[in-house]
């Protein structure tokens, strides 16, 4: 990714309220989180959405050096619908909540689609504090782009990766606008500005990762 087109999706985010941090490396993103948002905050309550960027990162594991925070896990292993789908709602009054986004545009827009919808809830309400990772191969031209960029990279890739579930994009690779009860696409949402101002922090990671 060109220098020149990550200084203007910072200085674009800046301008629409977000709060911005920039990372060479995922390492270095995890500093950043520790001394530069968690220390400041001092979260006593923190919930994360599904994010293969957030986990390169090794925030959570990380995490679990901090008794001191009660973490609201919504992904445990051997969970009921009924009990995920309680964990999910305490997790939208969590002071601190961790996850990625599927798409950055230039103009400073968050793209997000999501199958349940606990995560791109998360994002635009309840939480006191969002920090989002997110690599720089997420930045697109527009919204368009960022639009087909989920359809044809972010959905189908994250579909694969779930083999109990059975959607045509797992084969096609793309796209299929599918009649699924497996449906991953069903809640899309643009994050325009953050409101209130900051509560949304982003930390950009000068490298290629997630879906």
């Amino acid at each position: 990714m060109e220098n020149e087109t990550i200084e203007h999706t910072i200085k674009a985010l800046e301008k629409n309220h977000f709060e911005v941090y920039f990372a060479r490396t995922t390492t270095e993103a995890q500093e950043i989180f520790f001394t530069e948002i968690f220390e400041r905050l001092q979260p006593t309550a923190i919930s994360w959405g599904d994010s293969e960027t957030m986990k390169a990162t090794g925030v959570l594991n990380a995490l679990e050096n901090h008794p001191e925070c009660v973490l609201i896990r919504t992904f445990q292993e051997g969970y009921s619908r009924t009990q995920k789908t309680y964990w999910r709602r305490q997790a939208l009054q969590a002071d601190l909540f961790l996850t990625g986004t599927n798409a950055l545009t230039k103009q400073g827009q968050l793209v997000n689609v999501d199958m349940v919808g606990n995560r791109v809830a998360g994002i635009t309400f309840g939480p006191k504090n969002v920090v989002l990772f997110i690599g720089v191969n997420k930045i697109t031209e527009n919204l368009e782009k960022a639009m087909e960029r989920i359809r044809t990279v972010a959905a189908p890739r994250n579909a694969i990766r779930h083999p109990h579930l059975h959607t045509p994009c797992q084969t096609t690779a793309s796209c299929m606008n599918c009649q699924s009860s497996d449906r991953l696409c069903n809640t899309w949402t643009i994050t325009e500005k953050s409101f209130p101002p900051k509560r949304i922090k982003i930390i950009l990671i000068n490298e290629s990762l997630g879906l």
